[in-house]
């Protein structure tokens, strides 16, 4: 049958729908559609989510959006590892994070469910804590009170230029997590 590429699975965090669309909750699905374009990949609607394949020197690369909505995210994560057979340590969670500044990012290979709704489902659909997630801050200016309707709300145009750099930062590091390992990409995404 000859070489089979190893598979990743990397899942952007979001919300489907026109309302979320630019939103600071789904930076997750801007990151995984900008991978996505990068290698020209095409987006099908699968179940439970918008699937986008890519290659990347040797690896094969599937891009996933999750339609359950956040709060249900692992439905989604679990079944695509299984369908595809992923095995937990090539898969990358890229979710938005209120304890983080604007446009900072963090990757670790395991860590907490940090308050996140979505990192919560895929603990409990998991099982395990123990899955690579790149953190991409969004800030946490809103007062009391507010944290939906920020979360929920459009970055600023001034905030949107350190974004979009971020984003790219972003997309590469995920991708030197799938061909050098999380050490290599950690240095590189982290800083």
């Amino acid at each position: 049958m000859g070489y089979i590429a190893m598979k990743y699975l990397i899942v952007g965090l979001g919300n489907i729908g026109d309302d979320y669309v630019g939103t600071r909750h789904n930076i997750g699905f801007e990151v995984v559609e900008s991978l996505g374009k990068k290698f020209g990949g095409e987006w099908k609607s699968v179940k439970h989510g918008s699937l986008c394949e890519v290659s990347h020197k040797g690896r094969k690369l599937l891009l996933l959006k999750p339609n359950t909505y956040m709060n249900l995210s692992g439905k989604a994560v679990s079944f695509w590892m299984q369908a595809e057979k992923i095995k937990l340590e090539n898969v990358v969670i890229i979710t938005d994070d209120l304890a983080l500044p604007v446009a900072k990012l963090r990757l670790k290979s395991k860590g907490s469910d940090g308050g996140h709704n979505g990192l919560k489902s895929i603990q409990a659909s998991l099982s395990t804590t123990n899955y690579a997630r790149l953190r991409f801050g969004i800030g946490s200016e809103f007062s009391q009170g507010r944290q939906v309707d920020f979360v929920l709300g459009k970055f600023t145009t001034e905030e949107r230029s350190s974004i979009d750099i971020a984003i790219d930062r972003a997309v590469e590091g995920t991708l030197q997590y799938c061909t050098l390992g999380a050490g290599f990409a950690m240095n590189y995404t982290n800083t």
